[in-house]
């Protein structure tokens, strides 16, 4: 069992890397290419990838992969990023990325997304690309195979390669998005992440770097430089292209040789830039001061970057690294969860960071005041480690929990999805490791930890923790009195107090495989259309099972309890936010910490959210550790605890990251949304700081233990089980269980309702650049199971609306990076639902944007949409929905509740078909009943400096 609260933490990157991702991201099958980083291993990639090389030295790789079936996905990697800038081209790698969809000698300007629109991929979603430091790849995600729309995916990569234009009118346009992109991503947790790395990195070239670049540059480079930048680095010998998915592999090679053979590098190959020397430091101490940020204190070492081929002893030499930093992490993360903790949180692990150093870190968020004890703790316990070293007991466990996840990647591996593997697939290219499968993943996982001895994880811990270092910097949102002397007296604190060595834990078992008599099932049908089996135990217990083999060995159950959200006050707030403590909590017989010791080999988890209409308990597994997913669900449904340290840690968590939330536009828009659509109804209204510092443990219990306890039991389990199965699983726990009253839903859920049409906005602020802003607006439609038709006109009609945007305030005018539209249509609250947009921009931007959008509604309104426009908006929405129909997560979410509402059950049904009923006529129709300006609710977040 391997579960973490998740908190925002500007060092999360470098958390210990699971086993099991680090062998996943590599895999092994032989070849006779020269090139490839097998030909210089001792490992074996993947057999069933076919790597090769062309001619002019491009490579390729090609896996036929039919899970989903009829999809592919493309990715095409340029081996060249931010780090090969010139001085006066920081910014324009991905500048040129941006210019990719700007057109080229066959694809004129604006017709790149049109025409993969056409074939069913959506902007963003299914067609997107990202610039790192060392490379810049592109990715399509192919909803269908046939030849023309594999040969349309291939001819746009061709077309990036070398065709593109440039054209400088086109290049002026985008200047604004990409500086948009820049105000959008200078967040607190982004300018800690650049400040830290640049001081660990310090005197390599990638501290010079930073992919977004310089805004002075972005705004006022000639075209001409983004041109040298492209004829120099976009090269055959620096490509890769890899194709994933239900395709012949044979035919897709011929086509890439007729495609890109031809591809001719313009000009000489350029110098390689100046890599730098990594800074030789000893024992330092810093502050970096990040308003709006949180507080954070870490101890780190660096090392050189290890350039040589990834072999099994260098594989060997990592993992008994890991191995030892994960007991570390281990400890610390126990330490958190204690009553009076020093810190919320802690990680502990090492990293390969940007190709320019190996780090090894140990980081703890605190409390603002509390930064001297967090330092003072993860000091002590990286010195008690090193001087002591692990025990075998901790050792082991950390070997058995990373084999389970090992052994259930390899059983699952024949029904991995095409753009997981094309995403590993690439990700390898990029380490230059063997791509290996999961199946030699863990085979070499097997040979390595066979014979490993806690003496030599002990001796690999002693090599990590030297180098350059420690090098402790705190990260604050205003530096303390004293600066880095105050740090480094604190330091010097800790370090004159002497550790002593880790007293053994003992084990412990799983207690709870018992609930009492198996219940009995009173009634049991069969959906058979949908291949749902749906039972009712004695207990009143309701159970749904969709047997799957979408995904190998995976199981998903959801347990839905009582009446949720609308259950609860209306007229005060209560500490919802404190749902994550539920879990963290553990239950009566042992704490959470106690639960992942006994559950160590097992795959379950257990996750708590609030829905609308009840609690729900999520957990993922695999076959064999089904009954005991169930076993832990239902022992937190029976027998829960609510420890006061649990909800005191996701409270500070929470206060912790208030200041964040506030810093940006995007940051007060998803903090406030969600009660402002509910026009302030406090049961989905995020809290204020008086009201987070306000809460007691006592109301964290008393709001969550009646819910947990008294309300109706509803479980849905889809996956790789079969229904006898399943039902006699859930008979030995939940079915075991005292019978619950249910209650019949209450129709008094309070005045939900969306807000007012509003002539002047919502005003919001932020604490963050004055250049930075964002405004919205939403509309009224209905709820969606009273009219399944609607639903789909409102998802067309809200996807046309927001590509006009995207077309005319992106791409036209260049004023945002960030165009997002959404629907929202309640399954629980009758005539509740809305469609909603949102763009971030420049304050001064923010009147023509909501010209704009009066101008795209009263169009739909006046008039059809074109044929095109329409098939555009509605392609991708059904391809979309064919690939989520192909996902375990689309039926656990979709099947429940639809015991006692037999019309989520026709949503299913006619989901697909519904779209294909739609027509132009219908869009106008819907715009003039719910798209009318004078019906718009708007809101805008501006910075507070400018109010």
């Amino acid at each position: 069992m391997s579960r973490e609260i998740k908190y925002s933490a500007a060092w999360r990157f470098l958390a210990p890397i699971a086993l099991a991702a680090s062998f996943a991201s590599s895999t092994y099958a032989d070849t006779q290419s020269t090139s490839w980083p097998q030909t210089q291993s001792d490992i074996r990639a993947d057999s069933d990838v076919h790597f090769g090389t062309l001619a002019n030295g491009m490579r390729f790789a090609i896996m036929r992969n039919a899970t989903p079936p009829g999809q592919a996905a493309i990715r095409f990697r340029i081996g060249s990023g931010s780090l090969d800038e010139r001085d006066d081209q920081q910014g324009l790698a991905h500048f040129l990325e941006h210019m990719a969809f700007k057109g080229s000698t066959h694809v004129p300007e604006g017709e790149m997304v049109r025409i993969l629109q056409r074939k069913g991929l959506a902007f963003g979603a299914d067609t997107n690309a990202h610039t790192s430091y060392d490379e810049t790849v592109y990715k399509l995600d192919l909803p269908e195979v046939d030849a023309d729309t594999l040969s349309t995916g291939l001819m746009l990569m061709r077309e990036t390669a070398s065709e593109l234009t440039l054209d400088a009118g086109a290049f002026d346009r985008e200047r604004g998005v990409i500086l948009s992109e820049e105000r959008l991503c200078d967040t607190p947790q982004y300018r800690a992440w650049l400040g830290i790395t640049n001081s660990l990195l310090a005197g390599r070239r990638a501290t010079m770097r930073a992919p977004i670049g310089i805004t002075d540059i972005i705004s006022n480079a000639p075209v001409d430089l983004v041109r040298d930048y492209y004829r120099a680095n976009y090269r055959p010998e620096r490509a890769t292209l890899m194709v994933v998915g239900d395709i012949d592999p044979v035919a897709m090679e011929i086509e890439i040789r007729q495609r890109f053979g031809d591809w001719k590098a313009a000009g000489p190959t350029p110098a390689q830039p100046d890599p730098g020397t990594l800074q030789t430091k000893g024992e330092s101490a810093d502050v970096l001061a990040v308003p709006g940020g949180m507080t954070e204190v870490q101890i780190a070492w660096t090392r050189p970057h290890d350039t040589a081929p990834d072999t099994f002893a260098k594989r060997r030499t990592k993992l008994i690294e890991d191995l030892g930093l994960l007991v570390l992490k281990r400890r610390v993360s126990t330490i958190a969860s204690k009553a009076d903790a020093p810190f919320i949180s802690a990680v502990a692990g090492s990293q390969d960071l940007l190709d320019s150093a190996h780090i090894v870190l140990i980081a703890a968020n605190s409390e603002p005041d509390k930064w001297q004890a967090a330092l003072a703790t993860i000091d002590q316990e990286q010195r008690r480690i090193q001087q002591f070293g692990v025990g075998q007991a901790e050792l082991d466990r950390e070997i058995l929990e990373n084999r389970s996840f090992l052994q259930a990647a390899a059983a699952g591996a024949a029904t991995r999805t095409t753009t997981d593997i094309a995403s590993m697939l690439a990700k390898s290219v990029n380490d230059n490791q063997v791509f290996t499968s999961p199946a030699e993943d863990l085979s070499l996982f097997e040979t390595i930890t066979k014979d490993v001895t806690a003496a030599e994880v002990n001796h690999a811990l002693r090599h990590a923790f030297s180098g350059n270092g420690p090098q402790i910097v705190l990260q604050t949102a205003q530096s303390p009195q004293g600066g880095a002397d105050a740090v480094r007296q604190a330091y010097d604190a800790s370090k004159a107090i002497t550790v002593s060595a880790s007293t053994g834990v003992a084990d412990v078992a799983w207690p709870y495989t018992h609930f009492g008599q198996p219940g009995a099932v009173v009634e049991r049908r069969a959906v058979d259309d949908l291949g749902v089996t749906m039972a009712r135990f004695s207990n009143g217990v309701r159970l749904t099972v969709k047997p799957t083999k979408l995904r190998a060995n995976e199981v998903l159950v959801r347990e839905d309890i009582g009446r949720g959200r609308l259950d609860l006050p209306q007229d005060r707030p209560v500490p919802l936010w404190a749902s994550p403590a539920v879990a963290l909590s553990g239950v009566k017989g042992m704490d959470y910490q106690d639960i992942q010791k006994a559950l160590t080999a097992n795959m379950v988890g257990i996750d708590l959210s609030v829905c609308d209409s009840s609690f729900s308990f999520d957990g993922r597994t695999r076959t064999e550790d089904l009954a005991t997913q169930l076993q832990l669900m239902t022992a937190y449904t029976a027998d829960p605890a609510y420890r006061p340290e649990a909800f005191k840690r996701v409270q500070q968590a929470y206060l912790s990251d208030l200041d964040q939330y506030q810093a940006t536009p995007n940051g007060v828009v998803s903090r406030n949304l969600r009660g402002l659509v509910h026009s302030g109804d406090p049961r989905w209204t995020f809290p204020d700081r008086a009201q987070l510092s306000a809460a007691k443990p006592g109301d964290f219990e008393a709001l969550f233990r009646p819910m947990v306890s008294n309300g109706a039991i509803d479980i849905t389990i889809v996956g790789d089980v079969t229904v006898d199965d399943a039902i006699r699983m859930i008979a030995g726990t939940f079915g075991a269980l005292p019978p619950r009253t249910e209650v019949a839903p209450s129709k008094d859920w309070g005045d939900v309702r969306f807000p007012a049409a509003n002539k002047t906005p919502v005003l919001l602020t932020h604490s963050g650049r004055a250049d930075n802003a964002a405004a919205g607006f939403g509309a009224p439609i209905g709820d969606l199971l009273s009219d399944l038709p609607r639903s789909f006109t409102a998802n067309i009609a809200t996807q046309i609306f927001q590509n006009r945007l995207i077309d005319q305030f992106r791409i036209a005018e260049g004023a945002s990076y960030s165009v997002d539209g959404d629907v929202d249509l309640s399954r629980e609250i009758p005539g509740y639902g809305y469609a909603y947009f949102h763009a971030e921009t420049n304050p001064v931007k923010i009147a023509r944007f909501y010209a704009l959008v009066d101008q795209i509604a009263n169009d739909l309104r006046s008039r059809d949409v074109s044929p095109d426009e329409f098939a555009r908006a509605r392609g991708p929405i059904i391809e979309t929905l064919k690939h989520q129909r192909q996902s375990n997560e689309y039926w656990i979410e979709h099947l429940r509740g639809a015991q006692t509402d037999p019309r989520r059950l026709d949503w299913i049904r006619d989901n697909l078909s519904g779209y294909d009923k739609v027509t132009p006529g219908d869009i106008r129709a819907f715009a003039n009943t719910y798209l009318s300006p004078e019906n718009f609710w708007k809101f805008e977040v501006l910075p507070a400096t400018v109010r």
